[in-house]
């Protein structure tokens, strides 16, 4: 099989998975919540005290070069369900040597908006090269950023692996960086290394094992599945 032909199949069941995931979303409602424990979101640090967060979009380090609306704070928020889930895959991990490195976890509706404001936006293009080199700006609408996200509903988790076989703790290869807006992202992508891609099925199996399903043209993106609550996304900020 040739790249190409891998590079279309990921495609096609990547897109394929973008249309239920839009689809389902049409149903969503944004609950009426002010807080975090208004939303039953917990804090994933109550449940796994030493996992790593490394939340860039409380920071100007992600794709929109700057600190994001909604995130007051560092911190991996989710519905319980999907905390105590992932805080058995950290547990899991560790115990063979390895560590997760979040990214994102609970997401508010109103930080969703400022991503589409974002792609909206012609002239703010400053970490192109870095993480969507091959795309024009408007082709990320859609198969990356999305008028709505399964990240708002308090399920869904963006994160890495860690080495910790010896201290510190320090970041595998996965190929790509987080939120690189590309094919070489694609869980499956063929252009990867062989290194790479057992990294990243160390992170699948482990992810796997727990309950949670990836979507496969992001290899740090899992969602719990079923989904504690599909039907409700949140706006409470993150603090």
């Amino acid at each position: 099989m040739t790249s190409r032909t891998c590079f279309s199949l990921a495609s096609a069941i990547a897109l394929s998975l973008l249309g239920a995931t839009q689809a389902s979303a049409q149903a969503v409602a944004i609950a009426p919540a002010r807080s975090a424990e208004q939303a039953g979101l917990v804090d994933i640090r109550s449940l796994s005290p030493d996992i790593h967060l490394d939340v860039r979009y409380a920071t100007a380090d992600n794709f929109t070069a700057r600190p994001v609306p909604g995130y007051d704070a560092p911190k991996c928020l989710l519905l319980r369900p999907a905390a105590t889930a992932l805080a058995k895959v950290e547990a899991e991990l560790r115990s063979r040597g390895y560590g997760l490195q979040v990214f994102d976890c609970y997401r508010p509706a109103r930080s969703v908006r400022a991503f589409v404001a974002w792609a909206h936006d012609p002239q703010e293009q400053s970490r192109r090269a870095i993480q969507y080199p091959g795309l024009e700006k408007p082709a990320l609408l859609g198969g990356y950023i999305a008028e709505t996200s399964g990240h708002s509903r308090g399920a869904t988790v963006d994160l890495g692996l860690l080495d910790c076989r010896s201290a510190p703790c320090r970041s595998v290869d996965m190929g790509t960086d987080f939120d690189f807006f590309g094919p070489r992202a694609h869980t499956d992508a063929p252009d990867i290394s062989a290194e790479q891609r057992r990294n990243r099925q160390t992170l699948l199996q482990a992810m796997q094992r727990q309950g949670f399903a990836n979507y496969p043209q992001e290899w740090w993106h899992f969602t719990l599945s079923p989904e504690p609550d599909p039907g409700t996304a949140y706006d409470v900020p993150v603090r």
